[in-house]
């Protein structure tokens, strides 16, 4: 069975490395937990049944509540195929953010962090080109890089 658990939101992982330290110490029906970094605010605990999981998580710095309704593992899997179906950018190709002060206006991605979900920018009618760091999640893509679309026919 999957709980969900409220927690304080950008403690997931500290919360993750205590749970870690109290499974080394040996406690029995707790099989897996899980965040997504997308889903502030909650993890899931995979565990032998409610009573187990409560009893486990009592005393674990900023965890809120375990909620009583079992989590259905197809929400999960969900959840993990919406982050993989993240659209992939490509250097070269033409964004638009979608929020924040630069809402509205166009540019073209100059370099990209996977590994943090962020690409730098710059924009295209600006009058000196300064680059920008941006979250892969501000800006939707406009147009696909020509040298991609080349390489494609």
């Amino acid at each position: 069975m999957i709980f969900g658990a409220r927690v304080t939101s950008g403690q997931e992982h500290i919360i993750l490395e205590v749970i870690n330290n109290k499974l080394k110490k040996g406690f029995e029906g707790i099989y897996s937990v899980l965040i997504f970094p997308d889903i502030k605010g909650y993890i899931f605990i995979e565990a032998y049944d409610l009573a187990t999981c409560k009893k486990f998580v009592q005393g674990i710095p900023h965890i809120k509540e375990v909620i009583p309704k079992e989590v259905n593992i197809n929400e999960i899997i969900n959840i993990a195929k919406i982050k993989a179906e993240k659209m992939k950018f490509s250097e070269g190709d033409i964004v638009e953010f979608l929020s924040g002060p630069f809402r509205g206006e166009r540019a073209k991605i100059m370099k990209i962090d996977e590994s943090k979900d962020s690409l730098t920018v710059e924009l295209i009618n600006a009058p000196v080109p300064v680059p920008i760091t941006t979250k892969a999640s501000t800006v939707k893509l406009i147009q696909k890089s020509e040298e991609k679309e080349e390489d494609e026919e």
